[in-house]
């Protein structure tokens, strides 16, 4: 029984361990998640503290030119990034005022605190980002 010990005091650890990541709540997921409701955007933006919101369309150029930093954001930040389409979803880019794309919007602690238009540098996100605590 003694080689069984150390075997079982691991997987006591880690049972701990996962247990102790779960009740931590809701670390940001470090790839963008997609968007297909208000309701989804909704849940985002309680579930997590800050949350950058990626306003897109398949066929636009500058969308497709800031995709790759907007998951580097979701991977090197605390911040949950949300990717929308605007073309599947009107209404949600309607109700935040979405006129051109890309256009990120910015949450924290549950409200929208920036809109930028157009492609941003990932340091100046990063910054706001910080700004709002995550």
């Amino acid at each position: 029984m003694s080689d069984n010990e150390p075997i079982e005091e691991i997987r006591e650890q880690k049972i701990e361990d996962l247990q102790s990541e779960q009740e931590s709540g809701d670390d940001a997921p470090a790839e963008p998640i997609q968007i297909g409701s208000s309701e989804d955007l909704s849940e985002a933006v309680e579930r997590y503290d800050v949350v950058l919101a990626d306003f897109y369309a398949d066929w636009c150029g500058p969308c497709k030119m800031i995709a790759p930093v907007v998951e580097e954001i979701a991977a090197e930040t605390g911040a949950a990034v949300a990717k929308i389409d605007v073309d599947a979803n009107q209404p949600l880019a309607a109700e935040y005022g979405v006129r051109g794309v890309p256009t990120l919007v910015l949450f924290a602690g549950g409200e929208s605190v920036e809109q930028m238009v157009g492609v941003q540098q990932k340091g100046d996100l990063v910054a706001k980002i910080e700004q709002y605590g995550s």
